[in-house]
């Protein structure tokens, strides 16, 4: 498997598994209602879907980042995205964007050619390659916390 498939896979499993360390976003997503997803059941910690939305921005954000030749920089407000709408047909949407976006996200680099992979990611000290390996670890960090945060929302009840 070559470095472009290995990495695009990689992005991939983080949404739809497997993966080694435990369940996939998908996975950990799968039973949870709008209202759950909502819900803060940890002091000053982010709520569920405040997370996913998070993952979803920083997904699209490596994916603009990827194909710029300036700096693409977020706002706080695309750092953490409001919810809008607490329905369940938003967070089903929201949990479907997030799916998207890594799907599209791995795409693109599947299509990378070899030398993109050590290119610098404008304004920033790193390459293209550990961006893209940083989304991957970015999933696995937040989906831990979705985890814990799935933990706290069953001991409360």
């Amino acid at each position: 498997m070559s470095r472009n498939q290995r990495i695009a896979s990689a992005i991939e499993r983080s949404v739809s598994g497997p993966m080694w360390h435990g369940p996939a976003l998908a996975d950990l997503l799968e039973d949870v209602t709008a209202q759950q997803a909502s819900a803060e059941p940890v002091a000053g910690a982010h709520s569920i879907w405040q997370l996913v939305l998070h993952m979803t921005a920083w997904t699209e954000i490596v994916r603009r980042r990827m194909t710029s030749s300036s700096p693409v920089e977020a706002t706080p407000a695309q750092d953490w995205p409001q919810i809008h709408d607490a329905s369940a047909d938003a967070w089903r949407s929201a949990v479907e964007r997030l799916k998207e976006a890594h799907r599209e996200l791995a795409a693109d680099v599947a299509a990378l050619d070899d030398a993109s992979f050590s290119a610098r990611v404008p304004g920033r000290d790193h390459t293209v390659q550990t961006e893209l390996h940083g989304i991957v670890e970015h999933d696995a960090y937040h989906g831990g916390q979705i985890a814990m945060l799935k933990r706290a929302l069953t001991r409360a009840q």
